[in-house]
Order: structure tokens, then C-alpha cells, then sequence
């Protein structure tokens, strides 16, 4: 990611741990870089879920004494929203340049239509495989929020199942016609 696109880089979330996902698309936004997440769902975070889920139930008690409803803080319970907030905390979201930089990032819950045929990328320095010990516990940002009141789970689930259905669909028919195409020119 040395050069920046005019296009968006289009991150698959699944596998990438959250604070080093993060740091990375803080970055490259500051940098001027449009990137969209997917799949957000599927981050990972280091610790325990118990663990973790005591954590966000903490921060469910941090509330303003006079008016919590009108002043906050707001305490997002969507995994889009939590890597948002995530990268809130790495930019300088106060200033023009910072919220220039977190109007370049979108986040989504599994592939949306646009998304869905667009290459997608990882990022090796924020992957759990390389760079979690083995043996190590981790919690998926699905499960987590899922327990803290995000309700829409299931219905992710399912259109990623009908999402994977087509996508295989597609991949085979692109095979097909390669080996035909193969098989015409040998």
C-alpha cells in the first residue's frame, strides 16, 4: 500500500485482528487512501471472549450523568461501528484533516452487491495466523456484539450463505469456460 489509489481498497475483515487492522487503515486514510472494510463480522480480537466481553460491559457503564440519551457516550453495538470507533481513536477525528481522513473509510457487515465483485485484499501485519501465537484465545467481533445487543446476526449469516452460493455458481462457470477456452486453442 505504498502508492494511493484514486480507486478504494476494498479489505476482506475476516481473519485480521482488530488493532492492528485498525492502526493500518487509520494510516492510509490520513494518507488521502479510500478504503472499505468487509466482512467486519469476522474480525478477530486477542483475549478470551469472556474476557473481552467483560471489557465492552464496562464500557457499557460509562455514561454522561445529565442527559445520557442526547450527550453519550454511545456505545455501538455493530461490529462496522466498533472498527469505526476503533479507528475514531487513531485519528485525530477533531480536526478537518481527521474527519476528512474517516469520510475515506466505509465499513460493512459481510459483501454487499457493489463490494461483492470487486477484488478484495488482506493485510499480512494485522493477520491472526501470522501473528498470534498458536495456541492463543481470540474472539470473532460476530459473537461479541451478537451477545451485547446487535441483533441482525442471523440475518448476515444468511445472506452470506446466499452470497457464497452465487459466488460459487460464478467461479465455476468461469472454469468452465477456461477449460473450453483451453481445450480450443490446444
Amino acid at each position: 500500500m505504498a502508492t494511493i489509489s484514486s480507486t478504494p481498497i476494498v479489505i476482506d475483515g475476516k481473519g485480521h485482528l482488530l488493532g492492528r487492522l485498525s492502526s493500518i487503515i487509520a494510516k492510509q486514510a490520513l494518507n488521502g487512501q479510500k478504503v472499505v472494510v468487509v466482512r467486519c463480522e469476522e474480525i478477530n480480537m486477542s483475549g478470551s471472549f469472556f474476557r473481552n466481553k467483560l471489557k465492552y460491559h464496562d464500557f457499557l457503564h460509562k455514561r454522561h450523568i445529565v442527559n445520557p440519551k442526547k450527550s453519550g457516550p454511545f456505545h455501538h453495538r455493530a461490529p462496522s461501528k466498533i472498527l469505526f470507533r476503533t479507528i475514531r481513536g487513531m485519528v485525530p477525528h477533531k480536526t478537518a484533516r481527521g474527519t476528512a481522513a474517516l469520510k475515506r473509510v466505509k465499513f460493512f457487515e459481510g459483501v454487499p452487491p457493489p463490494y461483492d465483485r470487486k477484488k478484495k485484499v488482506v493485510v499480512p501485519q494485522a493477520l491472526r495466523v501470522l501473528r498470534l501465537k498458536p495456541g492463543r484465545k481470540f474472539c470473532t467481533l460476530k459473537r461479541l456484539s451478537h451477545e451485547v445487543g446487535w441483533g441482525y446476526k442471523d440475518v448476515v449469516d444468511r445472506l452470506e450463505e446466499k452470497r457464497k452460493v452465487k459466488a460459487a455458481a460464478f467461479h465455476q462457470r468461469k472454469v468452465k469456460q477456461f477449460h473450453d477456452l483451453s481445450r480450443k486453442h490446444s
